[in-house]
């Protein structure tokens, strides 16, 4: 039997109710410790692989590829599985003091995204410089969509001892952004180490970019973002500033993804891979629709429902 046929007022209903387009997956996560032993298992990339190719832009963090060969083997490996020309990387130089340095990295599918632009934050505040252990490596894309084209984002992974510091301190990374480009659509994302014990319940009120206005951390307090079965805390984070920004998330979509019971692995194999999950969120391409605040729509779309 097939199907019944559709009126075109129908259809130029649901286009009207459904945005066009699939959403746009941003994700974070910390690859722990990811340098040439991690690339040369072949369990663990298969893996990264599948993570990433989830994504539209991905942002690694604790990639300690001093030698510069792990990144071009998984960037191989992700093309082999999806396509040759199907991701790009950006990749910051190393960043730390002493024997620990890491680089960010941000992977981004060359289909539905370019770069714009880049910069290293100068980490010189004169009420308190040298915070950053790791200064932000900040990057601006665009996005398919014609209500917000461009996205910076900001990636973040602090040390622990320091977290609270560091949190804070990128309300003054905001303000060089928004100084720098004139932009006020930003998302700051990565293992802020936000939790257990690295920030105290009690200091959030303290911390700027909790306590100022315009900025909503879509990654909540109680929610789990490590694999250890033994472990509950909210270390990896999702924070948006922009009132663009925000319209396009998709509801819902800002979580941790549990690759282990994705990809039915047990607590071992997936600690090979990392003691992190990914923390990801889906923009829409079109903001939603908000019948209240269009009340110039409402008469098209109850003569459209009652047409056929």
């Amino acid at each position: 039997m097939g199907l019944p046929p559709c009126h075109p007022q129908r259809l130029l209903l649901l286009l009207l109710l459904c945005p066009v387009g699939a959403p746009f997956r941003i994700c974070a996560f910390n690859l722990q410790r990811f340098a040439t032993p991690k690339a040369a298992k072949a369990g663990v990339m298969d893996t990264l692989v599948k993570i990433i190719s989830r994504c539209d832009i991905a942002v690694l963090q604790e990639v300690m590829d001093a030698k510069g060969q792990a990144m071009p083997a998984l960037m191989n490996a992700l093309h082999r599985s999806v396509g040759p020309e199907s991701y790009t990387s950006l990749i910051s130089p190393l960043l730390g003091h002493g024997s620990y340095q890491e680089r960010y990295v941000f992977v981004y599918r060359s289909g539905r995204t370019r770069l714009l632009n880049s910069y290293m934050y100068l980490d010189e505040n004169s009420d308190r410089p040298d915070v950053f252990a790791r200064e932000p490596f900040i990057a601006r894309f665009s996005l398919p969509s014609k209500v917000l084209p461009d996205l910076v984002l900001v990636p973040q992974h602090t040390v622990p001892k320091k977290a609270e510091a560091e949190i804070d301190a990128l309300y003054d990374v905001f303000l060089d952004i928004r100084a720098h480009w004139g932009t006020e659509d930003i998302m700051f994302l990565g293992d802020f180490n936000a939790d257990c014990g690295y920030v105290a319940k009690k200091r959030w009120g303290q911390i700027r970019l909790r306590r100022e206005p315009g900025f909503h951390w879509l990654i909540g307090d109680t929610v789990d973002t490590t694999v250890r079965n033994n472990t509950n805390c909210a270390y990896d984070r999702i924070v948006v500033h922009g009132e663009r920004c925000l319209r396009l998330v998709v509801p819902s979509s800002a979580k941790p993804f549990d690759f282990p019971t994705k990809f039915g692995l047990t607590e071992a194999e997936a600690l090979e891979v990392s003691d992190h999950y990914p923390v990801e969120v889906e923009l829409n391409s079109a903001p939603r629709v908000h019948w209240m605040a269009s009340p110039a729509l409402l008469p098209l779309v109850m003569l459209l429902g009652g047409l056929g």
